[in-house]
């Protein structure tokens, strides 16, 4: 199995803690950036913490939650190395890795259920990036 790094805000909490919580089930080895609750806290700090431990090779993948999941997605793609794709089903997820070799998922927890969410993290975790003609165009990004 792989190692995850998990970050969310304070809006994010519950459904990071629930995937962490499956994640280790399931037998990845898991990061969990914060927080370790639900008081109020700044999305930028846990983006970036988590675009900062992807990029550096301290998880193979990163999966991020906020409210919405914009927020979080942008404070992770602000980081060199950091590839993060807002996804709200897992069609996106598995194109997000085919296509576009997202290291990292957004999740919006005030936009999809638990189910989507889960649907989401298994695509993602699952799917390989595809190459070929997609390959220079990630290049390009950086």
């Amino acid at each position: 199995m792989s190692r995850i790094a998990l970050a969310s805000d304070h809006a994010g909490y519950a459904l990071k803690a629930m995937l962490a919580d499956e994640l280790r089930a399931a037998g990845h080895d898991v990061l969990d950036l914060g927080p370790d609750g639900e008081v109020s806290v700044d999305y930028p700090d846990f983006g970036r913490a988590l675009g900062e431990a992807v990029a550096a090779g301290r998880a193979e993948k990163g999966i991020a939650v906020c409210g919405s999941g914009i927020g979080i997605s942008i404070a992770v793609n602000r980081i060199a190395g950091a590839r993060c794709a807002l996804v709200t089903s897992g069609l996106m997820a598995r194109l997000a890795r085919q296509h576009n070799d997202a290291n990292c998922i957004a999740l919006g927890s005030r936009i999809i259920g638990i189910e989507t969410a889960r649907d989401c993290v298994a695509e993602f975790l699952n799917t390989p990036f595809e190459g070929g003609r997609h390959a220079g165009r990630v290049a390009k990004l950086g």
